[in-house]
């Protein structure tokens, strides 16, 4: 169905293609995962299938790519629509109309479909991916993982053989990505669609692959295979795939299911307390640590740093760690209450968050956490209750005052991006911010290594221009940081990254609060979680308690070796040395 000729693209000013040598089929009726660091061209590689490389990019595409028998040199996209449907990484450039109805029922129009097969599709649609009680609402209105299931949906309508997706899951909370790719599962194995995607979050969706692509460098030949043939020599895989190398396990497991039926000797090995029944109170003494664990953690000197969240929570035989009750406080909230129009986004909110504290908010798609963090940036007005942040109130504060109390990176990192090149953006949030210069173009090295100064934020990848978000961001070094979905579009390595300086940060006494859908990210640096549900908080306590006990929120590692409250593969492989 889509077969791909030695194909080499080079986009214009660029020395080297951004890929090379590209030569694989996807057969009809299957479901190919495209996996590879940030920047290894990916989406270059899928926006070939649709025919917006090059058509829509510019540049030079060498070799062939043929889709339906369609050559994509000689074919526009307009003139593949019938055949190919197509959902980036930005949902908002997607749109075309202004409620979720009409957007699910454009492209179907555009193609002239009868009225009466539009409003059954439409119909199924909205059921297949739970938006039916958003139908009539405004896009502008939803949130981002909303607004990522309409765009779906809105290629889903028109039938096409061939569904092209750039990180689908991205902004999704577990449930409704499960959801969506249960979805895409059925159209391949009932009508035959066939599906090539790329995602980052390999733990969501490498059981559902019929084959992986590995594009292992900028401009390398891909590998391709068997999914656990491709993952034993991928640099990038999910947390099962990493237990399944340390332990290893031979052939490696994709699923928690095959994981948890090898883990018992594993478990062995590892010892480790018990998971508390239901109403039995948790262990409050402190036992001996495990082989290779430190007897105590060091202490560090920065104002008031907690202990490492990854040690704090998962040492073996230890028990869990709170965060400070006596440190100041840097952010309060009190009975907030937010209305937008005839929505409630949040209500009766209480939430501290505390000097070198890491909160991560957590819940389904539109339960409030934008909104949340809106108002604790004074970009959302309060309807009821109070922010304040470091004694004042945001959104009375000045923005060149309010810049060095609290920053925020949004899920859209364009929006605080507007110079020609990533030198000039980093000149100008190191004069904002009254840092020595040099500040931002250091942190964005630390992110994302090797990204050139002259190139234009528009070129970089989702996940690139996340970190250049983040680096403006950064450069003014807020006591408050709040972060918006900051995984979005990230590697596992450029998440590692992001980690340690955010670790580094809480260490340095910076509050932070980061709203994500990653449950293995706040599993590794969250001290708290905050579970929102219809903007109300529904639970809140330390990651190692909320997320263990949750099926949707627990990290991989935690449901392969349960009983024993392990979260990561770092603290596993820690105790095994």
């Amino acid at each position: 169905m889509i077969r791909f000729e030695d194909v080499s693209v080079t986009y214009e000013g660029a020395g080297e293609p951004t890929v090379r040598g590209v030569d694989f089929e996807v057969p009809e009726g299957e479901l190919v995962l495209l996996v590879g660091p940030s920047g290894v061209g990916k989406s270059t590689v899928l926006g070939a299938v649709s025919g917006l490389v090059p058509h829509f990019t510019g540049g030079t595409l060498r070799g062939r790519v043929t889709v339906a028998g369609r050559d994509t040199r000689t074919h526009r996209p307009r003139e593949l629509a019938d055949v190919v449907g197509t959902v980036g990484q930005d949902p908002l450039a997607h749109f075309v109309t202004d409620t979720v109805e009409e957007e699910l029922a454009y492209g179907m129009e555009s193609l002239g479909l009868a009225p009466e097969v539009m409003r059954r599709r439409v119909e199924e649609t909205l059921d297949l991916l739970g938006l039916a009680d958003l139908r009539d609402r405004p896009i502008a209105t939803l949130s981002g993982g909303q607004r990522q299931r309409v765009a779906i949906g809105s290629v889903l309508t028109p039938h096409p053989r061939v569904l092209v997706l750039d990180e689908p899951t991205s902004a999704l909370d577990p449930a409704a990505a499960e959801e969506v790719l249960a979805v895409l599962q059925r159209l391949v194995h009932d009508l035959g669609t066939t599906v090539l995607l790329a995602e980052h979050r390999l733990e969501r969706v490498i059981q559902y692959a019929d084959r992986v692509v590995l594009l292992p460098a900028p401009g390398a030949a891909p590998r391709h295979g068997e999914p656990a043939e491709v993952m034993a020599v991928s640099p990038v895989y999910p947390p099962v795939v990493g237990l399944g190398r340390l332990a290893g396990w031979s052939p490696l497991p994709l699923t928690v299911r095959d994981a948890r039926r090898r883990a018992s000797s594993l478990r062995d090995r590892l010892g480790g307390p018990r998971q508390p029944a239901d109403g039995e109170p948790p262990r409050t003494e402190a036992a001996p640590p495990g082989p290779g664990a430190p007897a105590h953690d060091p202490v560090s000197e920065a104002p008031p740093a907690l202990p490492s969240p990854r040690r704090r929570l998962f040492r073996r035989n230890s028990a869990p760690l709170d965060s400070p009750t006596d440190a100041p406080q840097v952010a309060e909230v009190r009975g907030l209450g937010v209305r937008r129009g005839p929505i409630t986004a949040l209500r009766h909110v209480d939430l501290g968050v505390a000097r070198g504290e890491t909160v991560a908010l957590m819940g389904r798609n539109g339960a409030g956490k934008s909104t949340l963090l809106g108002s604790l940036v004074g970009l959302v007005e309060p309807t009821a209750g109070s922010v304040r942040v470091g004694g004042a109130v945001p959104h009375r504060t000045a923005p060149r005052e309010l810049v060095r109390r609290v920053g925020l990176v949004p899920q859209e990192p364009r929006d605080l991006l507007y110079a020609d090149t990533v030198a000039a953006e980093c000149a100008a949030a190191d004069r904002d911010a009254g840092a020595g210069p040099g500040t931002c173009r250091a942190l964005v090295s630390g992110l994302l290594p090797g990204i050139t100064d002259d190139i234009h934020p528009r070129d970089l990848s989702e996940g690139q221009r996340l970190a250049l978000a983040l680096a403006v961001v950064l450069t003014a070094r807020p006591p408050l940081l709040l972060l918006d979905e900051p995984t979005r579009g990230l590697d596992y390595a450029a998440k590692a990254r992001l980690v340690a300086v955010l670790r580094e940060l809480a260490a340095e006494g910076h509050a932070i609060v980061l709203a994500t859908h990653d449950v293995e990210l706040a599993a590794e640096i969250a001290h708290r979680v905050v579970l929102l549900a219809d903007g109300e908080v529904i639970a809140d306590g330390p990651t190692a308690e909320i997320v263990v006990s949750s099926p949707s929120f627990a990290p991989q590692v935690t449901k392969i070796l349960a009983p024993q409250r392990w979260l990561t593969v770092a603290e596993v492989r820690e105790a095994l040395a």
